[in-house]
């Protein structure tokens, strides 16, 4: 669980190398685009959007033709599936959820994480999911969220907050929250070490840091240095001169 590790892989990615683009049209891809996928019937029983229905079988129909299935004979080469989910919960894919605060269809990305932990347990497959969190305001229905989930971060920018211009924070750009972590066949998981994570945007580097706050030292505290006191005048009982070091009673 601690930040620093021995292995340096993944650690270190350098943000301005691009992919070559022999690399991009060697890889399989695929793409899915609501629209194209959607009924004119559509079934308003199914506690889940269409949108999300189409997509579910969309990637069961993947899983199955290209063999990630774990039920199907493995071949030698086996891969794994990287699914990237963008934007759930938004009007995107015709959910209200992030548009009011009593959304109408507010079980329906719920019941969509169901099915999608269902299609990742049962194949070699793994889904990088993003949401709108800062749009959603329901805090109960996050949390709900959020335990559907393996791993869950949240990226809190500072652009545009008032933290941009706090002499705080002048070394990062936002913080990195550690909402969930991993707890598969197991009571509960390791919490890790340090949850005050920050995150800066350097010239070639994405780089994750512990948060390390300055001691808060006010510019208006005055500090009497050894040397005024000795020179200051000490009060005498009686009436002796002032600055004598013994006291005349």
């Amino acid at each position: 669980s601690a930040l620093a590790s021995s292995s340096r892989f993944g650690h270190y990615y350098d943000v301005s190398k691009t992919m070559e683009p022999e690399i991009r049209l060697a890889a399989k891809c695929h793409s899915f685009y609501p629209p194209e996928h959607l009924s004119q019937s559509s079934n308003t029983h199914s506690p889940m959007l269409e949108s999300y229905s189409a997509l579910l079988k969309s990637l069961q129909e993947v899983i199955n033709r290209e063999g990630f299935d774990l039920t199907a004979p493995m071949s030698k080469s086996r891969n794994i599936l990287r699914i990237g989910l963008h934007s759930l919960g938004s009007a995107l894919w015709g959910d209200d959820l992030s548009c009011h605060d009593n959304p109408k269809h507010r079980h329906a990305l719920t019941t969509f994480l169901y099915g999608l932990r269902a299609l990742m347990r049962s194949s070699l497959s793994v889904a990088l999911v993003t949401l709108p969190s800062h749009l959603i305001q329901d805090r109960a229905l996050m949390g709900s969220i959020t335990r559907l989930c393996d791993n869950a971060i949240a990226l809190e920018s500072f652009k545009g907050s008032e933290r941009e211009t706090n002499p705080l924070y002048k070394d990062y750009h936002g913080l990195l929250q550690v909402l969930q972590v991993p707890h598969l066949n197991c009571l509960a998981s390791q919490l890790p070490d340090h949850k005050d994570l920050a995150f800066k945007l350097k010239r070639k580097q994405f780089s994750i840091e512990r948060l390390h706050l300055p001691p808060d030292l006010s510019e208006t505290v005055s500090r009497v240095s050894r040397g005024e006191l000795a020179a200051a005048p000490v009060s005498a009982c009686g009436s002796g001169a002032p600055g004598t070091k013994h006291l005349d009673f």
